[in-house]
This record gives structure tokens, sequence and C-alpha cells, in this order.
């Protein structure tokens, strides 16, 4: 698969994202380029044996570990014992038309961030946004990213849920960004980025 790390990394995203998840499409195997300072790298794992992730971590020197999966509070807790402290842990939970925020709650201690996705068939990627009228009634102020079937069609509903009192941290932008999987369509970025760097982080 031909990806444009460089090309992205040049935008000066807070974030870059590599799945190590061979049921995507976006599975990446290769090696990542010299980034920008400044720019944290994220590994997608999906269910991954912890010394598999451990391993990623090591590897490609990830900053922070995005887990979307099945993964159990007690997987998180055993995966924290052996990667260096400063890697952080988002979770990932989807949300279709309603969510019960209770299941946050084992999860809250564990984790830097939860991440929102869409559910659907996939495991992200999936090209549509779920009904962020559900995130009003967030309860937490553990932070949380904004995923799922975010483009360039959403900036006024992102506008809006950015005006509210909520502990947004970034912005996942993916498949609505995509000339094909893995390989994103750089002036798309940039007119979004252009659109939404001030005051808050976006990733890539």
């Amino acid at each position: 698969m031909k990806y444009n790390t460089q090309e992205v990394a040049a935008l000066q995203p807070d974030y870059l994202g590599f799945i190590f998840y061979k049921g995507s499409p976006r599975h990446f195997d290769g090696e990542i380029p010299t980034l920008p300072e400044g720019i944290k790298k994220v590994g997608v794992f999906v269910d991954a044996e912890i010394a598999f992730a451990k391993a990623y971590i090591e590897k490609y020197n990830l900053d922070i570990v995005q887990l979307h999966g099945n993964e159990s509070p007690e997987y998180i807790k055993g995966l924290k014992e052996v990667i260096p402290n400063a890697v952080e842990i988002w979770n990932v939970f989807s949300i279709k038309d309603s969510f019960d925020f209770n299941r946050l709650t084992p999860y809250e201690s564990r984790v830097d961030a939860f991440l929102f996705d869409t559910k659907g068939k996939a495991k992200g990627g999936n090209g549509y946004t779920f009904d962020w009228e559900v995130l009003k009634n967030y309860p937490l102020q553990t932070p949380f990213i904004l995923s799922g079937g975010i483009g360039l069609d959403e900036l006024k509903k992102i506008e809006d849920i950015r005006a509210l009192d909520l502990p947004i941290l970034a912005l996942d932008v993916n498949s609505k960004f995509e000339d094909s999987p893995g390989k994103k369509n750089v002036a798309a970025l940039q007119k979004f980025q252009n659109h939404f760097r001030e005051g808050g982080s976006l990733m890539k």
C-alpha cells in the first residue's frame, strides 16, 4: 500500500495514526519516516496480544496507543505495566443512536482519553457520523477524541459541538479525506485544517 505520510506530516497535525491491525484496509507495515517535531505517533490496535502491542510501541517509538477492539480494563492494566509511563492510552467506544456512559466508569482511571467512533461493520473508517447529540450527556472530565465520518461537509456541525462545554481533545479525520485506503487527500486536509486550527487540536 502506498502511503503519503510525509505529505500529511508537512501540514503539522498534532497526531498521526498508524493502524497495526491486519483486518483493516489501512493496515500499516512499513517504516515511519522522520516526522516534524511536535507530531505524536498514534498506534491503533484491535484486540492485540500485549506482547504484540509492546513490540510495536518499542519498534515505532509510539506516543499513544489507541485500543479499538474489546479490550478490558484488566487488559489495559496489564499493558500499562509493560510500556513506558509516557505512552498514553486512548480507548475507543462505538456509538450509533444512544450510549450508556456508565460503561466508561471501569476505564476512567486507566486511560488518558476516550475516542468515540461510529458503530458500523468495520473497526473504524465506516464513513458516516453517529448522532453527536448523545455527547451532550457526557458526564466526565476525561478528554475525548471525536471520530467517525468527519469531513468537509461536517464543518458547521463541528463548530456547534465545539461551542459546548465538552472536553474535546481532538478531531480524528480519516475516510472522508482519503483518495484510497491509507492515502490522504492533502488539499482537502489543508482546507479542513485552515478552518479549525485555531483553538483546538486536529488528528490526521
